[in-house]
C-alpha cells in the first residue's frame, strides 16, 4: 500500500475516529441496555430481574402468557393512534411547506435569506413556551373561540384542545421546519427549463407537475415525511401539553412505564417497537434513495 494511501487512511480515522467512538459510546451503548432490558423480567418494586422474560414484546403483539402477563389490545389502539398522527402530521407539512418553498424560491437573495430566517425564528424560543402558547390559543377561554363566539361563528366554545386535532396543529407547528429545509432544496435545485420544455411541448399544468415538477422534487419530499414522521411517532412533549390525559400515544406511554410504572423491561420493550419502525422506514429511504441514484446514473 502507498504512502499516499496510508496518508489518507490515518486522516480519515482521526476525523472519524472521535465522532465514531461517540457514537459507540453514547448511541450503540445505550440501545444495547435497552435491547438486553426489553427482555428482561420486572422487578417487583422497579427495576429489573436478570431472567429471560419474552412476554413483554407479548403484552403489545398478543402472545403473553397468561400466567405472567395479559394481552391487551389498548397497546396496539395506541401504537396505530401514534401511527396514524405521525403520518397526518408529515401530509399536514407537507401541504404546507411544498408550496411555500415554491412562491420562497421564486423571490430575490434578499427577501429569500430573510424568509428562511422566519422558518429558523421558532427555535430561538423554548419548545414548551411555544406550545403553552398554544394552550392559551386554543383552551375553551382562548383566543380562538374568543374570535369565534364574537363572529357568532359558535354559539358556545368548542373543545379544541386536549384532542387529535390540536396534538396535529401543535405537531405541524414543531415540525415545519424540518419539512421545509429538505423540500427547499429540492425546489431550490429544480430545472425549470424542463418545466417550460413540457409546458411548450403541449403538456398542461397538471401534467407537467405529475411528469416532471413532482419527480424531481420527490427526494426532498421523501427526506422531508422521514424526518417527521420520526420524531412525531415518539414525541410525547406535544401530545402531554396539547393532548393532556384524553390523548394517549407512544411517547406518553413509554416515558410512563419508566417514570410512573417503573416498569423499565416494558417501556423498553415499547421503545424497541417504535425503533423498529424508524429502522424500517430508514432502510426503505436508503433503498429507494439508492436505486434513484442508479437509475439517474445508468440514465433509466
Amino acid at each position: 500500500m502507498s504512502s499516499i494511501a496510508l496518508r489518507r487512511r490515518a486522516q480519515l480515522a482521526v476525523l472519524l475516529g472521535p465522532v465514531s467512538l461517540f457514537l459507540a459510546v453514547f448511541f450503540l451503548g445505550p440501545l444495547s441496555i435497552m435491547i438486553v432490558t426489553s427482555f428482561l423480567a420486572p422487578g417487583l418494586y422497579g427495576g429489573v430481574e436478570w431472567t429471560w422474560y419474552p412476554h413483554n414484546y407479548g403484552r403489545i403483539l398478543g402472545f403473553a402468557d397468561p400466567m405472567f402477563e395479559d394481552f391487551d389490545p389498548v397497546y396496539i389502539a395506541i401504537f396505530l393512534r401514534s401511527l396514524r398522527i405521525a403520518a397526518l402530521t408529515v401530509i399536514a407539512t407537507l401541504l404546507v411547506c411544498y408550496p411555500a418553498a415554491f412562491c420562497i424560491s421564486r423571490l430575490s437573495d434578499r427577501w429569500k435569506n430573510f424568509c428562511l430566517f422566519l422558518i429558523t425564528l421558532p427555535f430561538f424560543a423554548s419548545l414548551i413556551v411555544r406550545l403553552f402558547v398554544w394552550v392559551l390559543i386554543l383552551r375553551p377561554t382562548g383566543l380562538a373561540n374568543d374570535v369565534l363566539l364574537n363572529t357568532g361563528l359558535v354559539a358556545q366554545p368548542l373543545e379544541l384542545i386536549y384532542t387529535e386535532g390540536a396534538i396535529i396543529l401543535g405537531m405541524v407547528y414543531v415540525f415545519i421546519p424540518f419539512m421545509f429545509m429538505p423540500v427547499y432544496a429540492s425546489v431550490e435545485k429544480l430545472d425549470w427549463t424542463l418545466v417550460r420544455a413540457s409546458l411548450d411541448l403541449g403538456a398542461g399544468p397538471i401534467r407537467t407537475f405529475w411528469r416532471i415538477i413532482l419527480p424531481l422534487t420527490a427526494p426532498g419530499i421523501a427526506g422531508g415525511a422521514v424526518i417527521v414522521f420520526i420524531p412525531a411517532l415518539g414525541n410525547f412533549i406535544v401530545p402531554t401539553i396539547l393532548g393532556g390525559a384524553k390523548v394517549m400515544m407512544l411517547g406518553n406511554l413509554i416515558e410512563q412505564q419508566f417514570l410512573a410504572a417503573r416498569n423499565w423491561p416494558f417501556g423498553s420493550a415499547l421503545a424497541m417497537m417504535v425503533m423498529s419502525v424508524m429502522l424500517v422506514l430508514l432502510f426503505v429511504y436508503v433503498v429507494v434513495s439508492s436505486r434513484r441514484g442508479l437509475d439517474a446514473a445508468t440514465g433509466r
